[in-house]
Parts: structure tokens; sequence; C-alpha cells
């Protein structure tokens, strides 16, 4: 392909919480930027991704899900992930494999027919279904909006993500490469360092909890001639009561989210870390614009 027919575009991920779409960019990106969890509100910042191949490069925004907001935090994420889709080149709905499209969907239909982008749904997880049922799928979406395209993919197995990179750069304008061909992310690593810790404590914590917990990172700092690096870190939450949940007994809890959050955090920054984490109790934080701002989220935004 000659230089003047690189494609290169900007491309978002949308839709309801938890469908994958943290999942299928990590996927597509081939190394973890955004967390993954099965609890709502895992995604919170717009994180911006770069794919990079000979023919083209694609820039993924994978927003915050689409939902009806309940305080400032899920304003901020709704807002975010709407202004995007006048901001790209393509969008990508992310959809569960079924034929019942609630309110929910027809939520994010009414704010795709404001918006003159491409949109191209992309059906996940159809490895859990037949795939004789995938055809029922696709006739009931293309009944309620006019695609671009539509495509069955699993962000987890990986099935069908090369072709879903390749509509993709079917419908990117010829443009030049934003991004060195080695740059994956424009998050800091701060933030993806404080980004882990908030999934390790998701992933370990009751269902109540983990919607009212930020991740600071107050300390982050290579020691001199070696390759240590010593992180301190704190989990803010709500309420007292979480703190003690967080913490666990004699320090359990607090102890394995900092294992398992450890251990990627030497595979992200390929060093040693000495990691020490803080439970802080900050109540309403979710409805402070001062703490949001303080706790990582786009100032720009909210």
């Amino acid at each position: 392909m000659k230089k003047n027919e690189f494609k290169s575009g900007f491309v978002t991920l949308i839709g309801r919480p938890n469908v994958g779409k943290s999942t299928l960019m990590n996927h597509l990106i081939g190394q973890k930027i955004a967390i993954t969890s099965d609890k709502p509100q895992t995604t919170r910042n717009r994180i911006q991704t770069v794919y990079t191949e000979e023919h083209g490069q694609i820039i993924f925004l994978d927003t915050p899900g689409i939902h009806k907001a309940k305080n400032k935090l899920g304003e901020y994420m709704v807002n975010v992930a709407e202004r995007t889709l006048n901001e790209v080149d393509v969008i990508l709905w992310l959809v569960e494999p079924t034929t019942f499209i609630g309110a929910g969907e027809r939520y994010i239909v009414e704010q795709l027919q404001k918006v003159k982008t491409p949109v191209i749904l992309v059906i996940n997880k159809v490895d859990t279904v037949k795939k004789e049922e995938v055809l029922k799928f696709i006739a009931a979406y293309k009944d309620i909006y006019s695609f671009a395209d539509i495509i069955p993919v699993s962000a987890l197995k990986g099935d069908n993500t090369r072709q879903l990179i390749d509509i993709i750069l079917g419908h990117l304008p010829q443009g030049p490469q934003y991004f060195d061909e080695d740059t994956i992310t424009d998050q800091p690593e701060r933030q993806i360092v404080a980004e882990l810790i908030r999934e390790k404590a998701l992933r370990l914590l009751n269902d109540e909890i983990p919607h009212g917990i930020a991740v600071a990172i107050d300390r982050m700092k290579e020691r001199r001639g070696s390759d240590i690096i010593d992180i301190d870190a704190t989990i803010v939450c709500e309420r007292d009561s979480h703190k003690g949940i967080i913490i666990g007994k004699n320090g359990e809890k607090l102890k394995r989210i900092g294992m398992a959050a450890r251990k990627e955090i030497e595979n992200l920054l390929d060093m040693h870390v000495n990691l020490k984490i803080w439970v802080k109790v900050k109540k309403d934080w979710r409805d402070s614009d001062f703490l949001l701002k303080n706790y990582g989220y786009n100032k720009q935004e909210l």
C-alpha cells in the first residue's frame, strides 16, 4: 500500500456497562490498558489507545457505558460518552447477543440518531451462543438503526477481531500517522497504575462497595541505581463501614488487593514494585467536583 493510502482516524467504543468494551479494546491493542470487571462503572475516564499496522492507525476511545445518571460521577461518565460521538470517524456499538432490545439500547439509538458518524454494530460474546442464533440477533438490530456494518465477535476469544480491524480501516479516511508505532496509550503511567489497583479492588470486594471507591497515587518514585519503584496509593471510599471491609480481617483483604495489583504493575512497568496502599474515607466524593478532579477525572469533562 502506498504511503498516501495510509488510513487513520478516531473510533469510539460505546455500549451499556459490562458489554465487553474494555476487553475488546485490550484484545485489539494486544496489551492491557483498560481495566475489566463484571461490576458496573468500571471505566470512568475516556481512555485513548492506539492500534498501528502497515496500512493504517486506529485511535480507540473507550468511553464509560451510556446509562441514566444518578449522581455527579454518573453524569460525568454519560457526558464523556455522548460528547465523543461527534468527535470521531467511526462509532463501534457493542451489544450482547440477544433479540431483546431494551430501554437502555433504545436510549443509545436516540443518541446515535443525532449524529452523522458511521456506526458499526459489534455483537459481542458470540462464543456464549449457538452460531445459528446470531442471524436472529443481527435481524433484530437491523430493524432499529441503519448500520454501516454489523459484525459478530468474541472479545474474550478473539473471534472475528481481525475482520473487525479491516472493517474499521475501510471506514476511515486517508490520513497521517498521529502516533509513533510503539505508542499504545495516551494515559499517564500513574493513571494506569491507579486503575489496575481499582480493578483488583473491584474484583475482590462486595457488590455494594465498588461504585464508591477511587484510587489516588500519592507517590511513584524509582530508586536511584536500581530497578525498584516505590508506589504509595490510597483507596478512597465513602463510608467507615466500607473501610473496614476493604481492609478485611487482620488486613487480609487489602493485602490480597495489593499482591494482585503489584503483579500487574510489575508487568506494566517491567520493574520490581514496592507497593503500599492505605484506605481513607471521603464521604460523598462522587458528588464533589473538587474530589472528582482530585482523583484523576478530566477537568474539561466535568
